[in-house]
């Protein structure tokens, strides 16, 4: 679980929470009509731009990536890479067979290993299935963007659709003030459901999608190159050009 997400999006609403409370009661900021139309409205924009099949999908995917916790660094994969090198250099790739692999695309690999596939076969479907969980986050990003984009937009509109009532009531005292909250909380609604949760979640996306890349792209050089029967000194030498300088340097005055 990735606690800073968790953490930020919690705290955010809380101190919005707290603050209410300070000046008033929290009745005061619930309206349905205003909830109807931000919410409602964002989710219906946000179906015009996409297939309805997809959306439900790209949120779960979303969502799953995004408070997903950190998974194994490059330095890692490379270190455990480099012991799978070692056994298969030891005792085959059968000696893969009942090896525990902490990344569940490396443990596809080493399986692809150990039964013995075609180079051509495990290049071709690793990288087929990296570009399709690649293209399922993208997607992600996208619906939430999409929705981060639509909130305000209605929240505008909630406003606007409030000015209105309230205007076309002007001699109904007691109609002005609904009319009001309905002008004043659909901007508010709009701006935390945009500024909270889906554009912070939108950078948490483009962030673990390098991240993903990197890493997938890694696993398939460093699973073709065990198929290959390269030494582990020379596969671990390839692999570290992903690392960043600094951590490259220090995994080569460590060997």
């Amino acid at each position: 679980m990735d606690l800073a997400t968790i953490v930020g999006i919690v705290g955010a609403f809380g101190i919005v929470v707290v603050a209410i409370f300070m000046g008033g009661s929290f009745g005061q900021f619930v309206d349905i009509p205003s909830i109807l139309i931000v919410f409602g409205g964002g989710i219906m924009a946000t179906l015009i731009r996409f297939q309805l099949s997809d959306v439900g999908s790209a949120f779960g995917t979303g969502f799953k990536v995004a408070l997903a916790g950190k998974g194994p660094s490059p330095r890692d994969l490379i270190n455990e890479i480099t012991h799978l090198g070692e056994i298969v250099r030891k005792s085959g790739p059968l000696g893969l067979e009942n090896v525990d692999v902490s990344d569940p695309t490396l443990a596809k690999g080493v399986q692809y290993i150990a039964d013995g596939y075609e180079l051509d076969f495990i290049r071709e479907s690793m990288e087929r299935e990296r570009d399709l969980q690649l293209s399922r986050l993208s997607e992600g990003k996208r619906v939430m963007k999409a929705l981060g984009d639509s909130a305000p937009a209605f929240g505008m509109i909630g406003t606007l659709v409030g000015l209105v009532q309230m205007l076309a009531n002007m001699d109904d005292p007691s109609a002005i003030g609904p009319s009001m909250a309905v002008a004043l909380l659909t901007t508010l609604y709009g701006a935390l459901i945009s500024n909270v949760i889906c554009l912070p979640l939108v950078d948490k996306l483009d962030a673990k999608f390098d991240v993903e890349e990197i890493n997938q792209t890694l696993i398939i050089d460093g699973v073709l190159q065990i198929r290959e029967s390269k030494s582990p000194a020379l596969i671990k030498e390839m692999l570290i050009a992903y690392l960043p300088e600094k951590v490259r340097a220090t995994m080569q005055e460590a060997a």
